[in-house]
């Protein structure tokens, strides 16, 4: 069915006018996103075909650009769109509810992060930010790929610790493979960061290695001697 073949009032922006956000369908709140369809496919198509490509809506967190841009229909602009909006919907997300989070414990930290990595098929570093009492002050992805002291690099971890005040820094990194156990190097790597946190003043508070079900925590295990 083309767009103009649709009812006005059950046209996605109209629709949403009316009777506001939440009334809409996630393929209809992604065709407003697109704006417009391709030859041949309306907006509403575009969506729908995209959802069906992406599977599962968890997934829109963690899609680059190279693979969105992949997708039959889905050119530069039309990723560009969905990236922003994925980032703000987050942001909002993270400044809404940063106040009443507090990270005391390792299952509050996987709790927290575990979206962070849903279909991921690389390893992502992230730290989060806490300060002296430790609520949350922010959280960041610093690096991508295989963790090693040459590329993650401390600078760039306490560099974030210093813009945002923090007392404490939550280091969390995924593993692809499902198993949660450290291996040498995260070990050691995680040695070197107490290190020099105890020499900036910022303390490594935990460690996780998180799958989508599971975690394990240096703190949790007293591996932050």
């Amino acid at each position: 069915m083309k767009i103009k073949e649709i009812p006005i009032s059950e046209r996605p922006r109209e629709k949403l006018i009316k009777k506001g956000a939440s009334s809409l369908s996630s393929s209809e709140l992604l065709a407003i996103i697109l704006g417009e369809g391709v030859k041949n496919v309306n907006a509403n198509e575009l969506a729908f075909e995209l959802l069906k490509e992406v599977r599962d809506m968890k997934n829109f967190v963690n899609l680059s650009y190279l693979e969105l841009t992949k997708i039959k229909g889905i050119g530069p602009v039309k990723a560009a769109k969905i990236l922003a909006t994925v980032e703000l919907g987050k942001r909002i997300f993270l400044e809404n509810d940063k106040e009443k989070i507090k990270l005391s414990n390792s299952k509050d930290i996987y709790n927290f992060c575990k979206s962070f990595f849903y279909g991921l098929k690389q390893e992502c570093f992230y730290c989060i930010y806490l300060d002296s009492k430790k609520k949350l002050l922010s959280s960041k992805l610093l690096f991508k790929g295989t963790m090693t002291k040459s590329s993650v690099h401390p600078r760039e971890i306490f560099k974030e610790a210093y813009k945002t005040n923090a007392s404490y820094i939550i280091c969390v990194h995924n593993h692809p493979s499902g198993v949660v156990n450290p291996s040498p190097k995260d070990i050691e790597f995680t040695n070197y960061l107490i290190k020099l946190g105890i020499i900036h003043g910022v303390l490594i508070y935990d460690h996780l290695i998180v799958s989508e079900n599971d975690y394990y925590s240096f703190l949790e295990n007293n591996l932050l001697d």
